[in-house]
Protein backbone atom coordinates (compact mmCIF):
# COMPACT_ATOMS: atom_id res chain seq x y z
CA UNK A 1 0.00 0.00 0.00
CA UNK A 2 1.39 3.32 -1.31
CA UNK A 3 0.03 6.55 0.31
CA UNK A 4 0.08 9.73 -1.75
CA UNK A 5 -0.09 13.00 -0.88
CA UNK A 6 0.49 16.20 -2.81
CA UNK A 7 1.46 19.90 -2.07
CA UNK A 8 2.29 23.25 -3.29
CA UNK A 9 -0.47 24.11 -5.23
CA UNK A 10 -2.10 27.85 -5.51
CA UNK A 11 -2.91 30.98 -6.90
CA UNK A 12 -0.17 32.40 -9.21
CA UNK A 13 -0.18 35.16 -12.33
CA UNK A 14 0.65 33.82 -15.94
CA UNK A 15 4.26 33.69 -16.80
CA UNK A 16 4.98 32.81 -12.96
CA UNK A 17 6.61 29.42 -11.52
CA UNK A 18 5.52 26.85 -9.23
CA UNK A 19 6.61 23.71 -7.42
CA UNK A 20 4.62 21.11 -6.77
CA UNK A 21 5.95 17.98 -4.19
CA UNK A 22 4.64 14.40 -3.65
CA UNK A 23 5.21 12.39 -0.82
CA UNK A 24 4.81 9.30 -0.80
CA UNK A 25 4.29 6.56 2.50
CA UNK A 26 5.94 3.14 2.06
CA UNK A 27 9.81 1.58 1.82
CA UNK A 28 9.12 0.75 -1.60
CA UNK A 29 9.51 4.31 -3.65
CA UNK A 30 11.94 3.07 -5.69
CA UNK A 31 9.61 0.44 -6.80
CA UNK A 32 7.74 2.49 -8.77
CA UNK A 33 7.04 4.40 -11.31
CA UNK A 34 6.06 8.23 -10.77
CA UNK A 35 3.92 10.82 -12.71
CA UNK A 36 1.77 13.68 -12.53
CA UNK A 37 -1.51 14.25 -14.36
CA UNK A 38 -4.19 17.09 -13.94
CA UNK A 39 -7.87 17.42 -14.58
CA UNK A 40 -9.68 20.54 -15.79
CA UNK A 41 -13.10 21.64 -14.28
CA UNK A 42 -15.10 19.53 -17.43
CA UNK A 43 -12.55 17.70 -18.49
CA UNK A 44 -10.71 14.64 -18.49
CA UNK A 45 -7.89 13.77 -16.43
CA UNK A 46 -4.63 14.01 -18.63
CA UNK A 47 -1.29 13.01 -18.32
CA UNK A 48 1.53 15.70 -17.25
CA UNK A 49 4.96 14.09 -17.00
CA UNK A 50 6.31 10.84 -15.80
CA UNK A 51 9.24 9.55 -14.65
CA UNK A 52 11.09 6.03 -14.24
CA UNK A 53 12.30 4.14 -10.92
CA UNK A 54 15.51 5.54 -10.97
CA UNK A 55 14.88 9.21 -12.02
CA UNK A 56 16.60 8.28 -15.23
CA UNK A 57 13.98 8.76 -17.75
CA UNK A 58 11.54 11.44 -18.08
CA UNK A 59 8.76 12.19 -20.63
CA UNK A 60 6.40 14.62 -20.94
CA UNK A 61 3.12 15.71 -22.33
CA UNK A 62 3.32 18.38 -25.36
CA UNK A 63 1.29 20.81 -23.47
CA UNK A 64 4.37 21.07 -21.20
CA UNK A 65 7.11 19.90 -23.07
CA UNK A 66 10.19 22.79 -22.13
CA UNK A 67 8.09 24.66 -19.34
CA UNK A 68 7.38 21.65 -16.47
CA UNK A 69 10.11 19.48 -15.35
CA UNK A 70 9.86 16.01 -13.21
CA UNK A 71 12.17 15.23 -10.41
CA UNK A 72 12.46 12.49 -7.80
CA UNK A 73 14.44 11.68 -4.87
CA UNK A 74 14.11 8.45 -3.98
CA UNK A 75 16.06 9.00 -0.40
CA UNK A 76 13.34 11.08 0.95
CA UNK A 77 10.37 9.75 -1.19
CA UNK A 78 9.04 12.53 -3.06
CA UNK A 79 8.48 13.22 -6.90
CA UNK A 80 8.06 16.75 -7.26
CA UNK A 81 6.75 18.81 -10.95
CA UNK A 82 8.20 22.24 -11.04
CA UNK A 83 6.77 24.59 -13.32
CA UNK A 84 7.83 27.31 -15.44
CA UNK A 85 5.92 29.96 -17.39
CA UNK A 86 2.60 29.15 -16.49
CA UNK A 87 -0.11 29.75 -18.43
CA UNK A 88 -4.18 30.51 -17.60
CA UNK A 89 -4.97 26.49 -19.46
CA UNK A 90 -2.50 25.11 -16.94
CA UNK A 91 -5.38 25.70 -14.31
CA UNK A 92 -6.42 22.07 -12.67
CA UNK A 93 -5.96 19.56 -9.81
CA UNK A 94 -2.90 18.03 -10.22
CA UNK A 95 -2.62 14.55 -8.68
CA UNK A 96 0.26 12.39 -8.17
CA UNK A 97 0.31 9.03 -9.34
CA UNK A 98 2.40 5.73 -8.77
CA UNK A 99 2.62 2.31 -10.30
CA UNK A 100 4.59 -0.31 -9.64
CA UNK A 101 6.49 -1.21 -12.88
CA UNK A 102 9.66 -0.16 -15.09
CA UNK A 103 7.20 0.97 -17.42
CA UNK A 104 6.54 4.92 -17.13
CA UNK A 105 3.23 5.52 -16.24
CA UNK A 106 1.60 7.48 -18.74
CA UNK A 107 -1.74 6.68 -18.82
CA UNK A 108 -4.57 7.46 -16.13
CA UNK A 109 -5.39 3.20 -16.25
CA UNK A 110 -1.90 2.28 -15.56
CA UNK A 111 -1.99 4.22 -11.67
CA UNK A 112 -2.02 1.54 -9.07
CA UNK A 113 -2.30 4.74 -6.41
CA UNK A 114 -3.57 8.63 -6.63
CA UNK A 115 -2.98 11.16 -4.83
CA UNK A 116 -6.29 13.45 -3.64
CA UNK A 117 -4.58 16.38 -5.55
CA UNK A 118 -3.18 20.19 -5.41
CA UNK A 119 -5.19 23.21 -6.76
CA UNK A 120 -3.46 25.63 -9.20
CA UNK A 121 -4.78 28.32 -10.74
CA UNK A 122 -3.25 30.67 -13.00
CA UNK A 123 -4.78 33.83 -13.60
CA UNK A 124 -4.47 35.94 -16.60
Amino acid sequence: QVQLVESGGKLVQAGDSLRLSCLASGRTFSGYAMSWFRQAPGKEREFVAAISRSGGETYYADSVKGRFTISRDNAKNTVDLQMNSLKPEDTALYYCAARRSLILLTSTRGADYWGQGTQVTVSS
